[in-house]
């Protein structure tokens, strides 16, 4: 089920061009499939077997054997409260389902995790940007600054629209992307007993504070280009006749952050992973367990900026220009 590996886009792309007739079902000879029906449900469709399954419950058993689900579901109880935004995605309803029903954190505990066909108007984009109301009810501004005004929640966290990205903040505090990467390894044995962390591994344009974690701690770490599929490639070595790196621990400065428990980013992942962190971290909340981490490592900086709806010309001139500095010494 992972991203695939670039020959083979590249042999279906190259195969595409030489198609020249698309057959189709007709939909008049098709019954209706009715997607709430109980799992188990079976349509024929021309020809082809249709089941209606449960997804919840395949990926809950996933989040089950590598977590502990009784640790976090004590903290719920102690009274600990969460801000989790489903941004009208996908991500919500395993939210509320996980969350929710499974670890006992309250209704009051949950926005906009409600799926809509348009994201209920909003950009579902997990950042300072596009949560603003939970950024704010978080207690900070639109740059991650804090702003005295945060509301009695321990942890805010939020999904993007296909629930595989993921905003992780504390009351006052912004955890960047490539942070979380770097302090989930190095809470590991906090987070799960599937074993100690065999590799890690961030895209080119993260931060290198997961690679400091990994020297510290001998484990094998690599720098990627963007793409999961990269990590992907790195999950499965051993399948494909290298070695053994899971479990395995990747992520990426635009909110992306996963695990070896499946080939893909994974939103809600990240928050059990903080919450389990914090489970085990009495007394502490999320901004403790941040300057401690970088009081221990150090911080890294770095800043990411994103341009929308720019013209292509533009674009590519500014691109062009980079290009041309390649190489080239300035002063000043």
């Amino acid at each position: 089920g992972e991203p695939v590996d670039e020959s083979f886009t590249e042999a279906v792309w190259e195969e595409s061009k030489r198609l020249t007739s698309v057959n189709i079902i007709d939909s008049s000879s098709c019954p209706e499939i009715d997607l709430a029906a109980e799992p188990g449900t079976k349509f024929t469709v021309g020809g082809c077997e249709v089941e209606v399954v449960d997804p919840y419950e395949a990926y809950v058993d996933v989040l089950k054997d590598f977590f502990d689900f009784d640790v976090i579901k004590k903290f719920a109880e102690d009274g600990n409260k969460i801000l989790f935004d489903g941004m009208h995605g996908a991500g919500g309803p395993f939210g509320k389902r996980v969350l929710g029903e499974i670890l006992g954190f309250n209704d009051d505990c949950f926005m906009r995790c409600d799926t809509r066909p348009d994201f209920g108007g909003c950009h579902p984009d997990p950042n300072l940007t596009y949560g603003k109301e939970l950024v704010e009810r978080m207690g900070l501004d639109g740059k991650g600054m804090k702003t005295g005004k945060g509301e009695d929640f321990c942890l805010g966290a939020a999904n993007d629209g296909d629930g595989d990205r993921n905003l992780i903040c504390g009351n006052g505090v912004f955890v960047t992307p490539s942070d979380s990467l770097a302090i989930i390894a190095d809470r590991w044995s906090d987070i799960t007993s599937v074993g100690p962390l065999k590799g890690v591994a961030r895209s080119m344009p993260s931060s290198g504070a997961v690679d400091v974690v990994a020297e510290n701690n001998g484990i094998r770490n690599f720098i990627t280009p963007t793409g999961w599929k990269f990590f992907g490639n790195l999950m499965d070595s051993e399948v494909m006749g290298g070695e053994n790196f899971s479990p395995f621990l990747c992520g990426e400065e635009s909110f992306g952050t996963g695990s070896s428990h499946i080939r893909e980013k994974d939103g809600l992942w990240a928050v059990l992973a903080w919450l389990s962190i914090l489970s085990k971290s009495p007394g502490k909340t999320v901004s403790d367990i941040v300057a401690s981490h970088w009081g221990k490592y150090g911080r890294h900086y770095y800043a990411r900026y994103d341009y929308e709806e720019c013209g292509s010309e533009g674009a590519n001139g500014m691109m062009d220009h980079l290009r041309g500095m390649v190489g080239k010494t300035f002063e000043g």
